[in-house]
């Protein structure tokens, strides 16, 4: 079986820093072991995965300066909060995945990339120590804008915290309800793009809305995608998830049907006038996300192609892969409609 990642040389400092959040997956867990606390935090954060929240609050940011009601502070700080709040939930998740003795030895999770707890890569104090940093940071964040916009907000954090506390720390977490994966098309469509929108302009954007759209589905197609793969055992532990509601056979056609109406919304945005043309640039992604539907449209092998990387994890891989260039396509066609704010179709 292929491990999550291949010997290579080792390295410290801001160079190890930049390194997290590129590639696919973290180095093996002794090899975390001899880096810096920093770069040991930003492995075991999934820094890797941080891009999809640094793109929604770009995407945000661009149709703010569309619409020529760009601000320079909040969409930074709408940037950093993002980041934060993200790495903050993939902290949390294996924290209480640990605790509650879901994330075992026998996981898919201890499988495809370093546990920073249970593989003692990091410890419990350099974990909390990480978490309460980004918690004060992001609660700054937080007061800046309630000062800022008021009580809308207030709304809108209150929201995304619950959101967050929901998905894995309550105790009837969201991902054991089958509803984890709606829960990210929420946060990482509607809340972070067309909330982000709101506070870095001080108004609300039925088009942002709209345009929030295609990459909360693209991200949601991510974790389904995920959540198939290790359907089994999730089962096995009692976690229901949407695809173990669902079944793995309706579960693989809804995120068929999920990363087509990425697509489909955009056309149908840039048909309405409501979209820029240049959105259509997305459609350079469009082999990707045929590979993706062509992948997903059959059960995945029993054993993992030679040399690939990150088993088991199959749908999770091809729809991330997909959504990475799909968003920064998206993030050039919304730049490119910013520069030429007056062209619609």
């Amino acid at each position: 079986m292929t491990h999550a990642s291949a010997e290579r040389p080792r390295a410290r400092g801001p160079r190890e820093w930049a390194r997290a959040f590129t590639g696919f997956y973290p180095p093996l867990a002794e090899d975390l072991v001899e880096l810096d606390p920093i770069a040991r935090f930003l492995y075991s954060a999934r820094s890797v995965i941080l891009v999809i929240s640094f793109q929604a609050a770009l995407l945000a940011g661009l149709l703010a300066a569309t619409d020529r009601r760009f601000n320079t502070l909040p969409f930074v700080l709408v940037l950093v909060g993002y980041v934060v709040l993200h790495a903050i939930s993939n902290l949390s998740n294996d924290y209480f995945g640990a605790r509650r003795g879901h994330d075992t030895d026998d996981s898919p999770r201890r499988r495809y990339t370093v546990h920073p707890l249970l593989s003692g890569a990091v410890t419990s104090r350099l974990l909390v120590t990480g978490l309460l940093v980004l918690v004060a940071i992001a609660a700054a964040i937080g007061v800046y804008f309630i000062l800022l916009r008021g009580w809308p907000a207030v709304a809108l954090i209150v929201v995304g915290a619950l959101l967050l506390w929901a998905y894995d720390a309550a105790p009837r977490a969201l991902k054991e309800l089958g509803l984890g994966e709606v829960a990210a098309f929420i946060v990482w469509g509607p809340l972070m793009i067309a909330g982000g929108y709101y506070v870095i302009t001080g108004v609300s954007s039925s088009v942002a809305l709209l345009a929030s759209l295609p990459y909360g589905l693209g991200v949601m197609s991510i974790l389904v995608g995920k959540h198939i793969d290790q359907r089994d055992f999730d089962e096995r532990k009692h976690q229901r998830t949407l695809p173990v509601v669902l079944g793995e056979r309706r579960a693989r056609l809804l995120n068929r049907a999920s990363v087509i109406a990425m697509y489909v919304v955009i056309a149908v945005g840039v048909l309405l006038g409501a979209i820029t043309p240049f959105a259509l640039l997305v459609l350079i992604a469009a082999p990707r996300a045929l590979r993706a539907v062509r992948v997903m449209s059959v059960p995945p092998p029993a054993e993992p192609p030679a040399g690939y990387v990150g088993w088991p994890l199959w749908y999770h891989r091809v729809c991330l892969v997909h959504n990475r260039a799909f968003g920064w396509l998206y993030v050039a066609g919304l730049a490119l409609g910013a520069v030429f704010p007056t062209l619609r179709a």
